[in-house]
């Protein structure tokens, strides 16, 4: 059976309460098979980027922060022994999920959806009994509603410089939490209209620790939105298409049909994508470039210091998003052509270790990095890149990549997600069984209790 249609609003081109009705609507049996299992594809890299972070100092400072101002410690912490109350541990979650910007990626707005959601679920998962799937249910119906809202908005939202997680993150948390809760239609446009109060995030925060603040903040605003209006709290009527609301406020040109649904769409989980490399998803074909010519033999004959000149021909997203030669962190160099490409080539590798602190110092990287140039091409894809190396001598290597490993067209399989977690648990060296989790996770549709996911992410005991 498809999806109810998001009902058109006879007095707006598109509603809150068209969105509120169309979730508290929203039954299991309305969601295909397909759209389920994309569901626990993005739990499952969920998990396995949350659990890379468990170590992070930005992680850990955040705690630290937070540990003295916590409530009650009901929830879990993905990866950690600490407990907090469900608020702080949404918070915590969804920044950890997001601090290494190797979390998923939906197309073609860009923004992460599962961070805000998920966090903000598992927390409230652990205050009552919630199977799974329930859980699932209002998991998918937070994706639907958060990445139409970012479609409603795209691109120019972005543009302006709105970090699109997390504004329409906190949509996401709230609907979900609001489906879980049962809240009614009413109580379902107050969650909005609270999530609307409080959407914030820019994209002038990227490359630091203030980025997975805001996605943070994401889940735990979008919770408190949702026990708000469960106890009656208020909100506006029209918190998205009224005349100073969220919509009009954030865009010029709002694309009210893909918020209302008047015509047919896919369902947004499956737009959405998961990274094989930890860095902005525009770098994506570029690494699969470099990847490849490493692998050639005249590269590894040659090797890389005869190297002249380095050509990277893409689509004009990547020149304006990556374009940051001399970056001094890890953070930064997850958003660098420059050192994306130096590292790729120097260590033939893409992993987490070569978007750290140490990687960013490493003086070979840094040289090669430097003599990159870019060439936009606005007919070619975001997910495509052709790459140019032009040794001294005039011998010059070159590959072209038509469609990204982790885009749409060439998806991440299930076994290449599960070996990701596997790898990013290791990584985190928080502890946690890798294997008892993989497993729940994807047998989560017919779990009783998905807040024992929550225990089987944390460190054992002896541990802590």
């Amino acid at each position: 059976m498809s999806a109810p249609e998001l009902p058109s609003a006879p007095s707006a081109p598109a509603s809150t309460a068209g969105l509120a009705r169309w979730v508290t609507a929203l039954r299991w049996e309305d969601i295909p098979h397909a759209v389920r299992h994309d569901a626990l594809r993005s739990l499952v890299n969920y998990f396995a980027v949350a659990l890379a972070a468990a170590g992070d100092p930005t992680v850990g400072k955040a705690i630290r922060v937070l540990q003295p101002f916590s409530g009650s410690g009901t929830a879990s912490l993905v990866g950690r022994g600490e407990r907090f109350d469900p608020l702080n541990a949404a918070a915590i979650n969804a920044q950890a999920a997001n601090v290494y910007d190797f979390d998923d990626t939906h197309i073609p707005t860009v923004m992460h959806p599962t961070a805000p959601v998920a966090a903000a679920l598992f927390a409230l998962a652990q205050t009552r009994v919630v199977s799974g799937r329930d859980y699932l249910l209002a998991f998918v119906a937070g994706v639907e509603v958060e990445c139409r809202i970012a479609n409603a908005i795209s691109p120019g939202h972005y543009a302006r410089g709105w970090h699109i997680t997390s504004t329409c993150g906190v949509f996401g948390a709230a609907a979900a939490a609001a489906k879980l809760l049962g809240l009614r239609e009413q109580q379902g446009v107050w969650a909005l209209g609270n999530a609307a109060a409080q959407s914030a995030g820019l994209v002038e925060t990227l490359g630091t620790s203030a980025k997975s603040v805001s996605v943070g903040n994401a889940a735990r605003n979008g919770l408190l939105s949702a026990l708000l209006a469960q106890a009656q709290f208020e909100g506006p009527a029209a918190p998205l298409e009224g005349m100073f609301g969220f919509l009009k406020v954030v865009c010029d040109d709002v694309n009210w049909r893909a918020l209302d649904g008047e015509t047919p769409q896919h369902w947004q989980l499956q737009r959405n994508t998961y990274k094989p490399y930890p860095c902005g998803v525009v770098l994506n074909p570029v690494i699969d470039a470099c990847l490849d010519i490493a692998a050639t033999p005249a590269f590894v004959a040659r090797g890389t210091d005869a190297i002249a000149h380095i050509e990277v021909t893409g689509h004009p997203l990547l020149r304006q998003r990556t374009d940051r030669p001399d970056v001094n962190n890890g953070r930064l160099s997850q958003v660098s052509a420059q050192h994306a490409v130096g590292v790729a080539l120097t260590r033939q590798r893409a992993g987490l270790a070569e978007f750290s602190d140490a990687a960013v110092a490493d003086a070979r990287v840094r040289v090669l990095g430097a003599k990159l140039a870019f060439r936009d091409d606005a007919a070619m894809s975001i997910d495509s890149a052709h790459l140019r190396v032009r040794y001294a001598d005039g011998v010059a290597l070159e590959t072209r990549i038509a469609t990204a490993r982790g885009s749409l067209n060439k998806p991440m399989t299930d076994t290449e997600l599960t070996a990701k977690l596997r790898t990013l648990c290791d990584y985190g060296q928080s502890g946690v069984h890798a294997e008892p989790l993989i497993e729940a996770l994807w047998q989560m549709q017919d779990c009783t209790n998905t807040g024992a996911l929550m225990t089987l992410s944390a460190p054992p005991q002896d541990l802590t």
